[in-house]
């Protein structure tokens, strides 16, 4: 019997799309990629497969998960299976260079970027951001990790030169804009089957690591813990969010055959939207859907269930 396949490497992560699976007496497999084996002359069981891998794979010790799955994502689309997020969303997902490449060449604005391997490299790209705030990050990162912002070439070199410094894991270092938000959020856009599902605000007034999970609220100082406070909750639906650059988001995710995705953009003090991230293992905040009564994980469910219906169709046929 043919079934889901869920690829992915983070258990906390996953485990509530397999509770929306149950609910909906779907039958799926956990496929977790820490090691593995892929033997190219065999042949792959019939089946959906949803590619759930992270950039951030390599701060939970799994260093080559991505490669890994690579592999996996090569022979499945080799035998022509059904792949959700497949080779193209993962290589996506590990290069924010190509995201923004990506996203620029369908009309999106992006933050100036620019691209440095080396720490020389990085004080000499700095140059080009003289006079304006800007802010380093990771090419293949995830959660907003390893976002610093400075105010000038002099403090990112003390930086670079320090002990703190943080060498990126593919070694790509990202100088970019800094685009203030007068009000401090930024915008997370929610796609599953390629289309819009809703919108997120997220309060970025704490800092930059911005993982929606609820597991994220373990290790990351900065996602919600689920205390009541006076202040405003830092992750909330944007009811009825409609905006042209969703169309835009969709064409993307389409012509880059990413079916389940979450797009980030913030917009600064003159109303301009920048978009900054493409993220296609995206997760979602309990707190914030229970609000607005939208449930990602229940719409990836019922959109991977309805792919396994094509499937069974096709085969007994």
């Amino acid at each position: 019997m043919s079934k889901i396949y869920v690829i992915h490497e983070n258990e906390e992560w996953s485990k509530h799309l397999f509770n929306r699976l149950e609910e909906l007496n779907l039958p799926y497999e956990d496929w977790y990629v820490e090691n593995g084996i892929v033997d190219l002359a065999s042949v792959p069981p019939e089946g959906i497969f949803y590619n759930r891998m992270s950039a951030s794979s390599h701060t939970r010790g799994h260093r080559f998960s991505p490669e890994l799955t690579n592999a996996i994502l090569a022979w499945l689309e080799h035998h022509g299976r059904t792949v959700i997020n497949g080779s193209r969303a993962l290589q996506l997902e590990v290069s924010k260079v190509l995201q923004y490449l990506e996203l620029e060449k369908y009309g999106v604005q992006t933050p100036k970027t620019v691209a440095a391997v080396g720490k020389d490299e990085i004080l000499k790209a700095a140059q080009r951001f003289e006079g304006r705030k800007f802010i380093t990050k990771h090419n293949r990162a995830g959660k907003g990790l390893g976002v610093q912002l400075f105010n000038s070439a002099t403090a990112l070199k003390n930086y670079v030169e320090g002990d703190s410094f943080e060498e990126p894991v593919d070694g790509v270092t990202l100088l970019q804009d800094y685009i203030e938000s007068p009000n401090s959020f930024i915008t997370r856009c929610e796609f599953v089957g390629g289309k819009f599902v809703y919108a997120v605000r997220v309060d970025t007034s704490e800092g930059f690591e911005l993982c929606p999970a609820d597991a994220c609220a373990i290790d990351d100082q900065f996602c919600p813990v689920g205390e009541e406070s006076s202040k405003p909750a830092k992750f909330e639906v944007r009811e009825g969010f409609d905006h042209p650059v969703l169309q835009k988001y969709e064409r993307v995710l389409a012509e880059n055959d990413i079916q389940i995705a979450g797009i980030e953009f913030i917009e600064d003090k003159d109303g301009t939207i920048f978009t900054y991230d493409i993220n296609t293992n995206t997760n979602y905040n309990s707190e914030a859907e229970a609000k607005s009564g939208k449930y990602g994980m229940l719409e990836i469910a019922k959109f991977l269930g309805k792919e396994l219906e094509k499937l069974s169709e096709i085969v007994q046929v």
